[in-house]
């Protein structure tokens, strides 16, 4: 039995965070379902090669939330639900009749996650936005890429996902042991913008003590340390180099056929003639070379693999990380004991009638 076997979450369909945020609850084996809005759009979402991955684990329900009778077989659904979860723009809910303090009455347990990229409130709560707006006004953006180019947007894995989706989980799974013990729930407001500047905190600690630079490429975690970047290849591909520790970075050194005395680790004055040499000397193998060269060494050096080499990837393998279910994907993590790592497939769709009787 997963951790969250027994628990009901309804899903209001949507892009981005929310579905991420249904798949991992699902993941972890809670009963969700995916309310659609619409049955034709419901089975649409079947065929799409994005759907066969994010919507896995739940059945969908199609659903017209301008329809009176599907609004009234929702609430229905919501009276039995643990939790909801939606991302739609502030307001959009109340609108349609499934707000929180409509919800709230008709179940008191019920918690309500709501992710959004400004937040419920503020003054740009009700401004249009993407991934890459969000990180920018958390301060998180402008830390990533090169010191003298723009910054560069990480996927959007760290507003959507990272800052977005994961928080959405941990404070719904929060406010379910609390009503759990009180029997009231509450409304979770996770606003990618909180998300990302929380993420940020390491990065404002040694700020604030003056152990990090507002210059991006000009600190230890941002590739400005010639130990902590990546490096390109003979072959056109790249090695990642994390030897932070002293006796990781005295690996590395060795393994390159340096002298230890010629490249102090953390004299910064020395770190653009520390980086040339490194990249110059990587430069002279092929990837795979320096893998095999750097093969159980402590010297923190890997191969950077595309999405389809780490599918493949012996450590990956062996662990499971990646399955084909149809799609070759990432097979739900954590891991608990005594549970394989096996994503579940999509869900039947569903009518209302059917979702109703499925939560009796």
């Amino acid at each position: 039995m997963k951790p969250l076997s027994g628990l009901r979450i309804l899903e209001f369909d949507g892009l981005g965070p929310v579905t991420f945020a249904g798949m991992v609850l699902a993941d972890l084996g809670a009963d969700v379902l995916r309310l659609s809005r619409s049955a034709a759009a419901g089975a649409a979402a079947f065929s799409e090669v994005g759907g066969a991955v994010l919507h896995r684990g739940r059945a969908a329900v199609g659903v017209n939330l301008k329809d009176p009778a599907d609004v009234a077989s929702v609430l229905e659904l919501v009276g039995a639900a643990d939790a909801v979860i939606e991302g739609l723009r502030p307001g959009v809910m109340e609108r349609l009749g499934l707000g929180p303090d409509v919800c709230a009455a008709r179940n008191p347990r019920l918690v309500y996650g709501r992710i959004t990229g400004w937040g419920q409130t503020g003054p740009l709560a009700k401004q249009v936005g993407h991934d890459i707006n969000y990180i920018a006004l958390s301060g998180a953006l402008h830390a990533l890429g090169e010191p003298d180019r723009p910054p560069r947007p990480p996927l959007n894995l760290l507003g959507d996902y990272g800052g977005g989706a994961m928080m959405l989980v941990t404070g719904v799974l929060a406010a379910m042991l609390e009503a759990k013990a009180t029997g009231r729930g509450r409304t979770v407001d996770a606003a990618m913008t909180d998300g990302s500047a929380l993420l940020m905190s390491l990065f404002q600690a040694l700020g604030a003590r003056g152990l990090w630079s507002e210059t991006r490429g000009a600190n230890l975690l941002d590739g400005g340390a010639p130990f902590y970047r990546c490096y390109a290849c003979r072959d056109g591909r790249f090695v990642a180099v994390g030897a932070l520790e002293p006796q990781f970075y005295a690996a590395l050194i060795a393994g390159l056929g340096l002298a230890a005395e010629t490249a102090p680790q953390f004299d910064l004055a020395s770190w653009p003639d520390l980086h040339a040499r490194l990249e110059a000397i990587f430069a002279t193998r092929d990837r795979d070379d320096w893998a095999a060269h750097f093969a159980g060494a402590d010297a923190c050096v890997t191969p950077v693999l595309t999405m389809a080499e780490a599918a493949r990837h012996p450590h990956n393998a062996a662990r499971g990380t990646y399955v084909d279910a149809g799609v070759v994907q990432a097979a739900p993590a954590p891991r608990f004991d005594g549970i394989a790592a096996e994503p579940v497939p999509e869900g039947a769709l569903l009518s209302p009638d059917e979702a109703r009787s499925r939560w009796g």
